[in-house]
C-alpha cells in the first residue's frame, strides 16, 4: 500500500489528533489541529491571489512556524514552494525568483524585513504572512497527487551559477518515509531544527517528524550558532532528535558546556551534509554517551537523503564513518573512469543514484538535466549521475571518499582532501582540519586550515603530519585559524577560507577528477 503523500499525511493528523503538539517557535505554537487550520487558510488566501496549480511560490522565511505553514499552503493549491535565505544577497534573492518566474513571494509581516526590499522583487507580486492569515474559509481536503511536484530548491552555487532541483511530491514522500523509518520517529519524538530551512538537509528534520505526529521545536538560525542557546533548547524542551552538519557538531563540541547533553532526553542525532569524521563521532559519545548517532547521506538531487546508517564504536574503530546503504527502491552503482560498473568491495568508483528518490529535473535547464540524469549507465534506466566517489565494503556499507574533482593526483599518488583532513585531526591538539587544493604557481598545491588550542607553528604541525603521512601526501601550506568559518548551509566555507589566506583558487580542471583509477 502506498503510503500518503507528506501533506496529506500532516492534514490527517490534524484531523485525527487535533490536540497533539505540531510545531512551536518562539512567537507561536500550534497543535495538529491548528496547523491544518492555518495552512487551509494560507491556501485560500494564495488561491485568491491567483496562485494555482504548478506555479512557483518564493518563501522568504526565516526558520519558522510561518515557513512551515506556508510550505503546506503552497503545497495544498498544487503549487511548488521554493525556498529563499534571508540572510543572501539581495541579488541571488531576486535571481533566483526571476529564474523559477514566482507567481508571489511570501514575506516576513513587515516585507523589508531581512536583506531584500520588497521593492527589489518587483514586477513579482509580494505578500506577507499576515495579508495571508485572513480567515477566508477552508479549502478542501488536499489531494494525494503523486505526479506533482512539492518544491523547487536551489543549490548552493558552488559548482556554478545556482541551478532549481524539481522534487516531486512521489520523491519527497519517499525521503520523509525512510527517515521515519530508519530513525524511528513517532508521536513521542521532540525534535529541534538546527538547519536552515533553505538548506535540503533540514527537511530530513522538520518533515519526518510531522510526518509521523511528532512534535517540532525552531529557534532563530542565528541565536543556534551560539552553542548555549542549542542546549538550553534541547533541555528546556526535552529533546529527543536533532540533526546538523558535521561542521555544527565542531561547534558545540568546541564549547565547554558540551558534557551538559549527557543528562538531557537527546537520544537520536543524525548528522549530513558534509564528510563525517571519527573524532566528531568519538567526541559526541563522550559527551553525550546516550545518543544513537546516525550519518546519512544524500544529493540535493535525489531528495534529503538516500542513505541512513547506525554508527556503532565498531564501525568508528575501523577509522571511516560509512554512509550506510541505500534506502528500499534507492540503487548504488559505482562507475570507473573508463564507464565501466565496479562491482567489487573496495574498488572506488563515481556513484550514480536510481530509484524512487531522483530529482525530477532542473527547473529549466533540460540540456543541463540531461548532464547528470543518464540513462547510457545502465540500459532501460535513469541514475543521477552524483560526482562523489565512494566504495563499497565487505560488510555491505558504502563509505564517501571525497568529490571526484577534489581527488587530486600528485607526484602520482591519488589524494583525496577529505581523507588528507581526516588524517589531521589525528595530531595531538587539533580539533578539526580542512584541507583545499589551490594554484600554487600553476601547479596543484594543498593549504590546511586547522584549529586547537597549542597547536605551536606551521612548522611544528608539519614535522607532527610527518610522522602520520609520506611527503607526497604533505600539506604545502599549514594555516592554523581560530575557526573554520560556515557557510548559511553550515559548511565550511573553503572559498573563505582560501580568500583570507591570500591564496589563489585553482582554475577549473586544474585537477585530476579521474585520479581515482
Amino acid at each position: 500500500m502506498t503510503p500518503p503523500d507528506v501533506l496529506v499525511a500532516i492534514v490527517e493528523r490534524g484531523l485525527r489528533h487535533p490536540d497533539h503538539p505540531a510545531v512551536k517557535d518562539l512567537a507561536r505554537d500550534l497543535d495538529y489541529g491548528g496547523l491544518r487550520q492555518a495552512a487551509a487558510r494560507m491556501a485560500n488566501a494564495l488561491a485568491a491571489q491567483g496562485v494555482s496549480e504548478g506555479d512557483r511560490v518564493a518563501l522568504l522565511l526565516p526558520n519558522s512556524v510561518d515557513f512551515v505553514v506556508a510550505a503546506l499552503a503552497t503545497m495544498w493549491v498544487g503549487a511548488l514552494f521554493v525556498p529563499l535565505a534571508v540572510t543572501d544577497p539581495a541579488a541571488r534573492v531576486v535571481s533566483i525568483v526571476a529564474d523559477c518566474a514566482a507567481a508571489l513571494v511570501v514575506t516576513a509581516d513587515s516585507p523589508d524585513d531581512g536583506v531584500t526590499p520588497a521593492s527589489a522583487l518587483a514586477p513579482t507580486p509580494v505578500a506577507t504572512v499576515a495579508q495571508l492569515t485572513v480567515d477566508a474559509g477552508e479549502r478542501a481536503d488536499p489531494v494525494p497527487a503523486p505526479n506533482r511536484t512539492a518544491y523547487a530548491i536551489y543549490t548552493s552555487g558552488t559548482t556554478g551559477t545556482p541551478k532549481g532541483v524539481l522534487i516531486g511530491n512521489a520523491a519527497f514522500s519517499a525521503a520523509v518515509t525512510a527517515a521515519v523509518d530508519a530513525l524511528g520517529i513517532d508521536v513521542s519524538t521532540r525534535t529541534l531544527c538546527v538547519s536552515p530551512f533553505h538548506f535540503d538537509g533540514s527537511f530530513g528534520t522538520l518533515f519526518p517528524t510531522l510526518y509521523a505526529g511528532g512534535s517540532v521545536v525552531i529557534r532563530p538560525r542565528d541565536t543556534l550558532l551560539f552553542p548555549r542557546t542549542f542546549f538550553n533548547a534541547v533541555a528546556n524542551e526535552d529533546i529527543t532528535y536533532t540533526g546538523f552538519s558535521p561542521s555544527y557538531l565542531r561547534v558545540l563540541l568546541s564549547s565547554p558546556q558540551v558534557g551538559k547533553l549527557g543528562g538531557t532526553t537527546l537520544s537520536v542525532v543524525a548528522l549530513g551534509g558534509e564528510a563525517c569524521s571519527v573524532a566528531d563521532v568519538e567526541a559526541l559519545w563522550a559527551a553525550a554517551p546516550q545518543v544513537r548517532v546516525f550519518n546519512r547521506y544524500g544529493p540535493t538531487e535525489t531528495t534529503i537523503a538516500v542513505t541512513h546508517v547506525e554508527l556503532t564504536p565498531e564501525m568508528v574503530a575501523r577509522g571511516v564513518v560509512p554512509i550506510g546503504r541505500p534506502h528500499d527502491d534507492v540503487t548504488f552503482h559505482l562507475v570507473d573512469g573508463e564507464g565501466r560498473l565496479v562491482e567489487g568491495s573496495g574498488q572506488v568508483g563515481e556513484l550514480h543514484i536510481g530509484g524512487s528518490q531522483l530529482m525530477t529535473g532542473y527547473w529549466g535547464a533540460p540540456a543541463l538535466t540531461d548532464e547528470v540524469l543518464r540513462t547510457d549507465v545502465l540500459a532501460g534506466r535513469t541514475v543521477y549521475r552524483t560526482g562523489d566517489l565512494v566504495y563499497r565494503t565487505d560488510e555491505g556499507d558504502y563509505v564517501y571518499v571525497d568529490r571526484a574533482d577534489r581527488v587530486i593526483k600528485r607526484m602520482g599518488v591519488r589524494i583525496s582532501l577529505v581523507e588528507l583532513a581526516e588524517a589531521l585531526r589525528r595530531l595531538e591538539g587539533v580539533t578539526a582540519a580542512v584541507c583545499v587544493a589551490y594554484d600554487g604557481g600553476g601547479q596543484v598545491a594543498i593549504a590546511a586550515f586547522v584549529t586547537g588550542e597549542g597547536l605551536g607553528s606551521p612548522l611544528d604541525i608539519r614535522r607532527a603530519a610527518a610522522e602520520l603521512l609520506p611527503d607526497s601526501m604533505l600539506p604545502d601550506r599549514i594555516e592554523p585559524v581560530p575557526n573554520l568559518p560556515l557557510t548559511r548551509s553550515s559548511k565550511v566555507d573553503e572559498r573563505r577560507l582560501v580568500a583570507e589566506a591570500g591564496l589563489t583558487p585553482l582554475a577549473a580542471g586544474g585537477s585530476d577528477g579521474r585520479a581515482y583509477m
